[in-house]
């Protein structure tokens, strides 16, 4: 009988250095006429979905921090979850470039590969209950090999959150702000490219939301990163380079910031 192989765990080294450069210059994301229906495409006698997106087409550049506006079902979520390819727009309809990712011609394998690329905050934090900080932040690296310390990697970054000496803390013995900041070290554990947030002020007091607001835009100056967020909140739109507002799916306005 011919001996089994072990199993070795997938090895990340070889995107380490891709993901180091996209860190250090950010994404650049083109859209290009994107549509996104929930319960199917529109078919003769059938009953039309729900359309999320209509058309939708725009360009960030690398580095820039831009904040998506509307109301709630304007399709801010769904733009950002198709970006961080957490969902597919509908085929056929519209193109989606990140970087150097063209997420429709890609495969489960290369879509894994692009995830690991992209950072993603949500507004209700989403941390593991039994983990310690430290642990929940090198959850997203933990089925992999890597060319750098782990552990070394959540010290760093929740230094970087202003959680150095609290990497032992379980979820529960931190406030809602520290949680978010765990959240955010965790979204940064692989380097990413781009930073997504959806709502990430959203759960939290006025203050301590200026404080993470504060992290956010000194994170994306300090590693590069091209950074867009969902908000209902235009104190924080405000702070961003540019604001694009959705209503019903659609892009309506797209504003920039004084220089």
């Amino acid at each position: 009988m011919r001996a089994l192989k072990p199993k070795t765990k997938p090895d990340a080294s070889q995107t380490d250095a891709s993901q180091a450069d996209a860190a250090s210059h950010g994404y650049r994301v083109d859209l290009t006429g994107v549509t996104k229906t929930y319960g199917g495409a529109p078919k003769p006698g059938r009953t039309p979905g729900l359309r999320a997106l209509d058309a939708v087409s725009l360009r960030i550049e690398p580095g820039e921090a831009v904040a998506l506006i509307g109301p709630s079902g304007s399709g801010k979520s769904t733009l950002l979850h198709l970006i961080g390819a957490m969902d597919n727009a509908d085929v056929g309809n519209g193109r989606i470039t990140v970087g150097e990712w063209d997420l429709a011609g890609l495969n489960q394998r290369r879509l894994a590969e692009y995830r690991r690329t992209v950072g993603f905050v949500f507004q209700r934090f989403h941390l593991l209950p039994a983990l310690t900080a430290a642990d929940n932040v090198i959850a997203p690296v933990l089925p992999y090999r890597t060319s750098y310390s782990k552990r070394g990697r959540a010290r760093e970054l929740l230094a970087a959150v202003g959680l150095g000496g609290r990497e032992g803390s379980l979820p529960s013995q931190l406030s809602g702000g520290q949680q978010q900041r765990v959240a955010i070290a965790r979204a940064l554990v692989n380097r990413p490219g781009i930073l997504l947030a959806d709502e990430p002020t959203g759960a939290l007091d006025q203050a301590t939301g200026v404080e993470v607001m504060d992290l956010l835009l000194g994170l994306r100056a300090e590693y590069g990163l091209t950074l867009l967020l969902a908000t209902h909140d235009p104190a924080v739109a405000e702070r961003c380079d540019r604001s694009i507002r959705l209503s019903d799916g659609r892009l309506i306005d797209d504003h920039r910031g004084e220089p």
